[in-house]
């Protein structure tokens, strides 16, 4: 592989982090921590590692072409886009800008999540914490609406304070 202080692997890390989420527009892929590691080979192939934000993610095909058309249009004839999956993604791997990002969109961003042992997840059946803060007004005076927004990613809340309805990542 080459190093990183090479111009060519700097130009196509900056074409892969100005990406932006299918899903998500007002985030990239960097700012959602999906983008893994750019990487360019000897023969000038650039390789790309993505981590899905969950597995079966349906816009994981999107990501890989807009990366793949991004980079050729930059210049680069071969690209290779790879999805990784070990470690999994956590919301913990949203950067601090992908954070205030969100809240400017209108969508409250995850807290921490939670820090887990490796092996099996636990399954609690227990409701999500009701402590999620308007981005709209700052209210912690909030409810969830339902389970799941427009993405399986997202739940749906209201605020009792505005009354605007606003999503919110989930913790993962």
């Amino acid at each position: 592989m080459v190093t990183s202080t090479q111009p060519g692997l700097q130009h196509a890390r900056a074409v892969a982090e100005s990406v932006t989420d299918p899903e998500l527009p007002v985030l990239t892929l960097a700012d959602l921590g999906v983008l893994r590691e750019v990487e360019l080979t000897e023969d000038g192939t650039v390789v790309v590692s993505i981590t899905p934000t969950y597995s079966g993610c349906p816009a994981m095909r999107e990501m890989r072409s807009d990366l793949s058309t991004r980079l050729r249009a930059a210049g680069f004839a071969e690209v290779e886009v790879r999805t990784v999956l070990d470690p999994p993604w956590t919301t913990d791997w949203i950067s601090a800008a992908g954070r205030r990002k969100l809240a400017d969109y209108g969508i409250a961003p995850p807290g921490a999540a939670p820090h887990r042992a490796a092996g099996p997840v636990p399954l609690t059946l227990t409701p999500p914490s009701p402590r999620v803060s308007c981005p709209q007004c700052g209210s912690p005076d909030t409810e969830r609406v339902s389970q799941f927004g427009s993405t399986a990613c997202k739940a749906l809340r209201r605020c009792r304070a505005c009354h605007e309805p606003f999503e919110h990542i989930k913790e993962i």
